[in-house]
């Protein structure tokens, strides 16, 4: 394998870092207790969404609900996405600016994230996502809500870079790696997770991307040090990539969903994120490959043309967003870097890295990716 291609990630990002963190210094953290959520069944610290597909069927006479897909229902609780969505881009954004500058303040401000969502017993969140992407009326817990926490896989890598910034104090840092402890258990050990990891598309890429995070984070242990990391190795071998990717390259269990291309990206994304995180000096996952051809390589080259011009996509075009895409897709840059592949960095820094639809903002799991190509966080 040729060496990683060198590319500036710094340099390039320096001023959009730094005039976003700029901005995000002046709002302090606001956590999910800060949006009542009637219709959960949890409690004040529990995330809940309501899954915005799914509308009231104003020709029944009981309260039920029938999906709508494509359609977006405006009246779906969404505080608590909303609120986790800005913290995970404001947190990691004030860690980069401060590995950039090693100015304080947006260390400070960065770890006052950590304290509120993860620290503080009056507003930190609940370590689950038991009651995500729920449909009002039914009880019934759905799977699907892991996905919503996918932007938890940036802030457990921001949050490695600050395990020794002395503006964390040790039993700050002990309750950091407690809540995310209690996430890896409730991630491997529920029934919803088990669901969600084994699903064949984004959701099961969204369990490995935040499980191979939160392994990388966390001090180790029988599930998180070298045996959970070959855990989830042998996840990726075994497990994904022989389920979610076709000898061509395409992700085909999003090809037939109702945004193949938004999806297929999303999860290009996630795979390649996952694959970054999980390969080491001893396993490397950017060259795994089924003797039957699919590995990450493939896939990344299957889709490069079609994120160079969205016009050459063979499948339908997305239901809704299609021309707002592509973003500028992490997946490119961890991909050129792997395999020296000019033409994948080049295009990466021609798009597009900040979407400001929150639609689009959902399916973005990397904004920072200084964070991801920096492996060593001692500061």
């Amino acid at each position: 394998m040729p060496p990683a291609a060198h590319i500036d990630v710094a340099s390039i990002d320096h001023d959009r870092i730094l005039n976003a963190a700029e901005e995000y210094l002046k709002q302090p953290p606001v956590t999910l207790t800060a949006f009542a959520a009637p219709q959960s069944p949890g409690g004040v610290h529990d995330f809940y969404s309501e899954a915005s597909d799914w509308w009231p069927d104003t020709s029944a006479p009981s309260r039920t609900y029938v999906r709508r897909q494509g359609a977006e229902n405006p009246k779906a609780f969404n505080g608590h996405s909303d609120s986790l969505l800005h913290m995970a881009i404001h947190m990691p954004t004030l860690t980069a600016a401060y590995l950039l500058t090693r100015d304080a303040r947006y260390a400070d401000h960065a770890a006052s994230h950590l304290r509120a969502w993860f620290v503080d017993p009056h507003q930190r969140m609940t370590p689950n996502l038991s009651y995500g992407q729920m449909i009002p009326g039914n009880p019934a817990n759905r799977m699907e809500g892991i996905i919503e926490a996918v932007h938890l896989a940036e802030v457990a890598q921001a949050a490695s870079y600050l395990t020794h910034y002395d503006g964390l104090a040790p039993g700050e840092l002990k309750a950091i790696y407690a809540w995310f402890t209690a996430y890896f258990d409730w991630l491997t050990t529920s029934r919803l997770a088990g669901l969600a990891r084994d699903q064949k598309n984004h959701h099961g890429s969204s369990w490995l991307l935040q499980a191979a995070a939160i392994t990388r984070l966390l001090p180790g242990t029988s599930d998180t040090g070298d045996n959970g990391l070959a855990a989830l190795q042998h996840q990726f071998k075994a497990v994904t990539i022989r389920a979610q990717i076709r000898a061509d390259g395409s992700l085909q269990h999003e090809l037939t969903s109702i945004n193949p291309y938004r999806n297929s990206l999303f999860n290009l994304d996630m795979l390649a994120g996952a694959c970054s995180l999980l390969s080491s000096r001893f396993e490397n996952l950017w060259n795994y490959e089924l003797q039957d051809g699919p590995g990450i390589r493939v896939a990344v080259a299957w889709h490069f043309p079609f994120i160079q011009d969205r016009s050459r996509w063979p499948y339908p075009a997305d239901a809704t967003h299609f021309n707002d895409l592509p973003l500028r897709q992490p997946s490119l840059l961890l991909a050129g870097r792997a395999y020296s592949r000019s033409e994948y960095i080049e295009l990466w820094k021609r798009l597009n890295p900040d979407p400001v639809d929150p639609i689009l903002q959902r399916v973005f799991p990397i904004r920072q990716p200084l964070l991801w190509v920096r492996r060593t966080p001692a500061l």
